[in-house]
């Protein structure tokens, strides 16, 4: 379950500006070729709408909400493409649709364990979702608006939101931790997958101000992409994707160790 490392790596410190100037270039690596990055965008949006609706089909529409958040967790499995397309930008590569939809990645097997590990995360917390409707509401699912106001006007429903939000917040943030340059390194090196959430783990540690506004930029971002009935999330994707090729590429640069 290791691959040979090749390239060693360098956790550096960034300023609070970083993650500002990482959304910058996100937002030029969007406009170079938008029909790729929006059409990208547009994609992943189409399959969120299309995870809803079967919800919402399956009267179990108040879960919408729970599955948006598993979505979002694994946004950085899906956006190995939009990394593709920024490291070949700065590259000065040509590229195609194929080279985005069958992207070659350096550690592939490392990559597939490490989705994995964010898969199990997200069906961790799905239990959870589950366990608490169970808890606070019944044994059925209301749908979405009822849940709303169950939400918002009962002491049930505003115990079910401060605890959801609370796991649901610490589950994200471990994620957030975990990939927040590793899936990016496992596609440009050729090194285990330990190491690299090692070294997304320790890009947090020693920049714990730009990275909890990073983390907070990309709620944000999403949050305003979920509350445009997700039709904002087809540019919230490419931009937080293309932007995330750039953290990495800044928090660890080639040439030395993680000190």
């Amino acid at each position: 379950m290791s691959a040979t490392v090749t390239h060693s790596y360098a956790v550096v410190s960034v300023s609070l500006e970083a993650p500002w100037r990482w959304l910058g270039q996100g937002w030029r690596d969007i406009w170079r070729r938008p029909v790729y990055s929006l059409g990208y965008g547009a994609v992943l949006t189409f399959i969120g709408l299309a995870l809803a609706g079967a919800c919402w089909m399956l009267g179990i529409s108040a879960l919408i909400p729970v599955l948006a958040g598993a979505f979002m967790l694994v946004g950085p499995i899906l956006a190995v493409g939009l990394y593709e397309m920024s490291r070949r930008y700065e590259a000065g590569e040509a590229f195609g649709f194929k080279d985005i939809l069958f992207v070659r990645t350096a550690s592939r097997t490392q990559l597939f364990y490490l989705g994995f590990g964010l898969m199990f995360l997200i069906l961790v917390w799905m239990r959870i979702a589950t366990l608490l409707f169970a808890l606070f509401v019944s044994d059925s699912y209301p749908d979405l608006t009822d849940f709303a106001a169950f939400a918002l006007t009962t002491s049930s429903g505003l115990a079910l939101i401060i605890i959801g939000t609370a796991i649901g917040g610490a589950i994200a943030f471990l994620v957030f931790a975990v990939s927040a340059i590793s899936v990016p390194m496992l596609m440009d090196r050729e090194i285990d997958f330990v190491t690299a959430i090692m070294a997304s783990i320790n890009a947090v540690k020693r920049n714990p101000g730009p990275m909890l506004l990073w983390a907070w930029l990309i709620a944000l971002l999403v949050g305003f992409g979920l509350a445009t009935l997700f039709a904002g999330l087809i540019i919230v994707f490419p931009l937080v994707g293309h932007a995330t090729w750039h953290a990495y590429e800044e928090l660890a640069p080639r040439g030395g160790s993680s000190g």
